[in-house]
């Protein structure tokens, strides 16, 4: 009796063993690495603007709001009703909103130009009108 109970408690040990062995392989191999983090998209940097253009002058690729004049770069991103635009886009008193970047000396450059107001949320349509009457069936 009690080798029997030895070789049931040995079967149950090596079956254990067995069941754990593929777990401790799997944590050991290198396939199984995690993944490597993906960068978090960058918000854009730089200082906030917002009003309407004052002046454009398309010779220094330079527009005016308010007091502050924006240089425009190839690495600035210009869109107009969220679709890509150029600096021809950018018209005097047109609504401009984006962010800068101010050097030492204070020269602003616009690393994002968005042209136009925010955009407003689509009221909902109204409810079809409730009537109190009782629905009747044509006869």
């Amino acid at each position: 009796m009690k080798t029997k109970l030895t070789s049931i408690a040995c079967c149950a040990f090596i079956a254990a063993a067995l069941a754990a062995t593929p777990a401790i392989s799997r944590a050991a191999d290198s396939t199984n690495a995690p993944a490597a983090e993906t960068p978090v998209p960058k918000k854009p940097h730089g200082l906030p603007y917002h009003g309407k253009v004052a002046a454009v002058d398309a010779n220094a690729m330079t527009f005016t709001v308010a007091n502050t004049t924006y240089a425009i770069t190839s690495a600035t991103k210009i869109t107009k009703e969220g679709k890509p635009a150029v600096f021809s886009d950018i018209t005097v008193g047109a609504a401009v909103h984006g962010y800068c970047l101010k050097d030492d000396a204070g020269k602003a450059t616009a690393t994002l130009v968005r042209i136009g107001g925010p955009k407003k949320a689509e009221a909902p349509a109204p409810a079809p009108a409730a009537t109190n009457a009782p629905a009747v069936a044509p006869k």
